[in-house]
Order: C-alpha cells, then structure tokens, then sequence
C-alpha cells in the first residue's frame, strides 16, 4: 500500500472538513444487499466503505486501481475505526452533552448544500451576478397609493399609470411627466432621472422590470411597496467596475446672496490653478475644499461603484480614463466638484463577490420571495394538505389574541383539537401549534395577526423537519457524510480519552514506557563540534588564523563569530553543539581524532573544529520526552485495537468484500 493511500485515509477518518459538495465522489457500481461487516454484531455497510476510500483515492484517468495489497490493508484499517466507533457507542459518548451538540453543530453545516433553500438561493445569486455584468439608466414615475386605499383607489392609480405610458409610447418625454406626475418626492430636482444602477440597488420587482428592457422601452406599470411605477430605459452598457477618486468641493450657500456666481468663479480659479506644472494636488484639496471629511486626506473618497453616488458626481467619475486625469468642475446638489481618478478596478469575480451579494440578496425582499418558493416546494413534494375551513376559522378568532393568552384562548372556545394541516399524512392540530409557541422563547409582530405570524412560522417549521428527514433517508450523498461526520466524532472522543490525553499527561506511564523500552532512545557516538561552512573563500585565511591550533571552547566560538559579525557576516555559515557523527555529512567525514581540520562536502569547504567525543549510549528521559509522548501513544492505539478485537467480534463477508474490490476499481 502507498503512504499516499494510508495517510488519505486516516486524514479522512479524523474529519478533514471538505466544504464543496463537489468532493462528495461516491461511486455508485455498489449494490446494498448483504452487510461488509458485522463488527460486535452490527452490520456495516460495504457502501461506507467505498464512500470513503473514493474521497481519499483521488487518482488521475488512465492510471491503475487500487491493488489488493492496498484494499486489505485500507480495509484493516477500516475495521480499527469501526471497532473504535463501536466502543465509543458502547460507552454512551454518543449521548453526551458535548457530542450531541457538536454533532448538531455539524448537521447544521452539512445539510445547507443539501437542502432546497440552497439551490434557490444560489440560483438567485447567479441571477444577481449576471444583471451586475451590466448597468441600467432609467427614469420612472411614481404613482403611489392613497391612505388606507381600497380596490377601487388601487384601479385608479392602475388607469393613470397605463395612461403615462401610453403618453410616452406616443413620444411624451418620461421626464417631464415625472415632473408633472410623479409622487417621488426626488422628480422635481432629477425629473425621474435615477441615474446608472445595477442588481441590487432597487427593490426587486422594479429591478425585474428595468433588466427586462432596452433601451427606448417603456414598461407596464410596476407594483412595488411604493405604489405603481412607470420605467423607462434610456441606455444600458457594461458594468465598468470600480472607481477611485478624489475630489475638492466648493459649496454652494443657498443662504448667500450671490452664492452660485461666487462658487463657479472659486472653483473656476481651482481649476486653473491645477494645470500649473507645479501645483500640488494635495495642497490645493487641503487649501480649498470644503469636505471636511476628506480636505485632509487629499480629498480621498472610498472605492465606489455605479449606483452608489448621486449621478453626476458618479458619471464624471467613470468618464476619466487615466489615472491621474483631473475633471472639469462639476455641478450637484452639495455644489461644484473637482475630481481626480487615483484607480479603477473591474467587476470583482463570482467567487470573490458571492458572499456580498448573498448577504444582500437576504436583508431584501428576495429573501421572502425565496421562502415562499421553499414552501411551494415542500408542501408539494411532502403532501401538505392544509384544512382552509379551519384556519380561516383560527384565523378569525385568534389573530387578536396575544401569545400570552393563546393557549387560554384555544381552550375556552374549544378550539384545542381543530386540524390545521396534514403533513405525509400525519395531521397536525392547534394544539401542536401552543405547544409549539410555548417553546420558542420569541414574540413575533405581524400586521396580519398572532395567529397568522405565528402559523406561517409553525408550518414552515414542520415542512423542514419533513426535508431534513427526507435527506437522512433517501439522499444517500448526504447519508453518508452525515455518518462519517457523526462517527468521526466518537473516533475523535474515543481516542482523545483513551490515546492522546493520556500519553501526553501521564508522566509515570510515559517514564515506565521509557525504561522498559530504553534500547529504542539511544545516542549513537557524539562529539562536540564546531562547524564552519566557508561561503566566501577569499576569508578562508582570517577563519584559518583564527581557528587553526586552538581548543575548542565557549571563548573559542563567541570571538571568532564575534570577528566575522562585524566584518563580514556573509561569509560563513557555522554549526554547533553535540553531534551524532556517523551519518552527519561533514562529521562522517572527519578524523575525530584531530582537533582542526578541512573537509570538502556538498561542493563547500568547511573548517572543523573537535572537542569532546562522548560514547554511545541511553538519552535520558528530558531530552527525548516528545518522541516517548508519540510512541507510547502509538502503544496504546495498538492495546486499544488489540482489547477490542478480543471484545466485539469481526465477520467479513467475503462476497461482499469482492464486490467493494470490483466497484473501487471501475
């Protein structure tokens, strides 16, 4: 068997987390019929088997498979964690406290890839990444909602919504019915202009509408929480990434007669004071801008891309080109601008920006809209059946009630025993959900009602439990990594107790194990040595006249490293202490019997300085403490393997073992 082999093995057995689902490689040729095993009468599974060994046994195509030599001893090794696995359950560390909340700490990770929330969420931030290769300029109108509005209000603000677009399907310009029509407060200074945008920086179902169009369209009215909007698409380019700059700003006093002629002609004198060869842009930021957030860091603003500055500071910004190139003053509501591009940067790959936009995308309606997609999904794939009479009946009577009081309430209107909902055909009553309530140490605020929030919560809760159990039993991927999870654990408590702890704490043992094994920690014959690795051979002669003819001593070796530290400290490389001579590769070469001597070695000459030659013989306990520590760990593994084999008896099905063999090497 290869050490490769061996140690990808055991590397897999002591829980090497792997987070990508990707190097789940399962190979599926195996038939689950008769067990592997069957290790203190428990069966185990050959599929285990094969799972693992395929996670550790990554070869490359074409070349060859796994000898038999190598499958008997992976799976020897096998049957020694599975003896371990058996006698940590033996003992209960499955029950305790730490494990179970260790092991649901795992769950919980592991599940995630699994589960269908996941494959929504990453189709989301796929979609979310492919909108942000572009940008967006539009203008709307905003047509809200009046106060407590009822279907006839919602019809009316419908028919003047289709009435706008119809007017600029005509060739009406958007902007000036913004100004004339639209309730966002912003029209009257932008006429509806927002400027560039990209994914995420509108609410979802205007952003749904505006990457739907091109350029010159004009969309139906759009229902957000704001009321109906009318989106019309002026341009729409690649995303230029991000920018750098620094600016200098003069502000306009609405307060100061004058204020506007003052400022164009302050920041016209800027501006022309800049293109003298010998301005300093940071001294004239310090001197004139009226930022005081950024005046004394010349002018420095953070990174920034489109859609997160007020847009004609933001298109000045990504009209510059070179790094450098000053812009021509420029008009926005804080007053007139000066900018300087200090760098841009492309669009950041998916990998790295992955966990922003994730993060995004659930703070905003997305992530309701993805929730609710995860229920469709469940309710049908595990047979939800809700009862309508009753909840709307619940619904009715309960929504008032506080949670508190619900419990009450349910049992003075007899409401206790009323189905909410059958889920995989088990039916769930009002009851389950007080005790459900009763349990979560949460208060919940709906505008809908207590027994709306807390019923939608309640469902949502059951229809996890029901995919969770769905995975243990039927996804066999999950299964498996799930088991290697949980028995790599126990394997980790077992040996932690048993192995490790105790070879690294019991000093009397450790000594015990030292003395009864002492011909294992000897010294080979040693001397002290002094060794001098000659870098530049032009100070051969200053090192000779230094060492040649003298003893070796602590002086010795202090004043001559003293000499070339300050001269030149480049032109040796020194070795010192005690030795094992014989298979040193300057030392097996000496003539110990010299006290000063040349040798030749792996193309450098060294000088050799010989001391006190020291016999072979015992090392005491201190000095080789931490190879004693590893061994006599390795010496209760191999007794704690031993006992256990004389504990729980091992079968091997020969048939079975054939066939793991064969699905190992397809």
């Amino acid at each position: 068997m290869t050490n490769r082999t061996i140690s990808a093995f055991i590397f897999t057995l002591l829980l090497a987390f792997e987070s990508s689902v990707a190097a789940m490689a399962f190979v599926q040729a195996s038939v689950q019929d008769d067990p592997l095993l069957t290790i203190g009468g428990q069966t185990v599974d050959k599929d285990e088997l094969i799972y693992l060994l395929s996670k550790g046994n990554k070869s490359e195509p074409g070349t060859p498979g796994m000898s038999r030599e190598e499958f008997d001893e992976n799976l020897d090794l096998f049957i020694n964690y599975k003896l371990k696995v058996r006698e940590a359950e033996a003992l209960g560390l499955d029950q305790s406290e730490e494990f179970l909340r260790e092991f649901e700490s795992f769950r919980e990770n592991l599940k995630a890839p699994f589960l269908i929330r996941n494959s929504l969420e990453e189709g989301e931030l796929r979609k979310a990444y492919a909108r942000m290769q572009d940008i967006i300029r539009a203008s709307h109108v905003l047509l809200k909602f009046p106060p407590n509005a009822g279907k006839e209000d919602s019809l009316i603000v419908l028919r003047m919504a289709l009435k706008i677009k119809e007017e600029v399907q005509k060739g009406g310009s958007i902007n000036e019915l913004a100004l004339e029509y639209s309730d966002d407060p912003s029209a009257q200074v932008n006429k509806g202009d927002l400027g560039y945008f990209t994914a995420l920086q509108m609410v979802q179902p205007f952003e749904d509408a505006a990457f739907s169009l091109q350029p010159g369209q004009v969309s139906d009215p759009v229902m957000t929480s704001f009321g109906y909007h009318i989106i019309y698409v002026k341009d729409r380019q690649p995303n230029p990434g991000q920018v750098h700059v620094s600016h200098i700003l003069v502000r306009i006093d609405e307060n100061t007669p004058n204020t506007e002629d003052l400022a164009k002609r302050k920041v016209a004198d800027i501006y022309n004071e800049i293109q003298k060869e010998s301005t300093v842009w940071e001294d004239i930021v310090k001197k004139y801008s009226e930022d005081p957030a950024s005046s004394q860091k010349g002018g420095m603003l953070p990174w920034f891309s489109v859609g997160s500055m007020i847009p004609e500071f933001e298109m000045a910004a990504f009209s510059l080109t070179e790094v450098g190139e000053v812009s021509p003053p420029v008009r926005t509501r804080y007053g007139y601008h000066i900018l300087r591009l200090e760098g841009r940067k492309a669009l950041e790959s998916f990998e790295a920006m992955e966990e922003n936009i994730r993060s995004r995308i659930l703070r905003d309606s997305r992530s309701t809209m993805i929730q609710s997609q995860v229920m469709a999904i469940q309710k049908s794939r595990y047979n939800f059946d809700e009862n309508e009479g009753n909840v709307a009946k619940l619904r009715a009577e309960l929504n008032n009630t506080t949670k508190n009081d619900f419990i009450l309430a349910i049992s003075e209107k007899n409401l206790a025993e009323d189905q909410l909902f059958t889920l995989q055909g088990k039916s769930y009553i009002t009851k389950d959900l007080a005790d459900y309530m009763a349990e979560e140490e949460i208060s919940l605020k709906s505008k809908s009602g207590t027994f709306d929030a807390w019923y939608e919560r309640f469902a949502a809760s059951e229809l996890n439990h029901a995919e969770e159990a769905d995975l243990a039993a039927n996804n066999k991927e999950y299964r498996m990594l799930l088991k290697e999870y949980r028995d790599g654990i126990l394997l980790f408590s077992l040996m932690n107790e048993q192995v490790w702890q105790k070879g690294l704490l019991d000093t009397v043992a450790q000594k015990a194990f030292y003395e009864k094994n002492i011909t294992d920690y000897q010294w080979k014959g040693r001397v002290n040595a002094y060794i001098i690795k000659i870098l530049d051979m032009s100070q051969l002669d200053a090192a000779r006249k230094l060492l040649q003819g003298k003893s070796l001593s602590d002086e010795l070796i202090a004043s001559f490293e003293s000499s070339y530290d300050s001269s030149n400290s480049l032109a040796y490389q020194t070795e010192t202490g005690i030795i094992e001579y014989s298979e040193h590769p300057v030392l097996s070469k000496a003539n110990l019997n010299e006290d000063y001597q040349e040798i030749e070695a792996n193309g450098h000459l060294h000088i050799v300085v010989i001391g006190e030659k020291i016999k072979p013989g015992p090392k005491n306990f201190e000095e080789t403490r931490g190879l004693i520590i590893r061994d006599y760990q390795e010496y209760l593994d191999k007794n704690l393997v031993e006992s256990l084999r004389k504990k729980y008896p091992i079968k091997i099905n020969p048939k079975a073992k054939e066939e793991t063999f064969i699905a190992l090497n397809q």
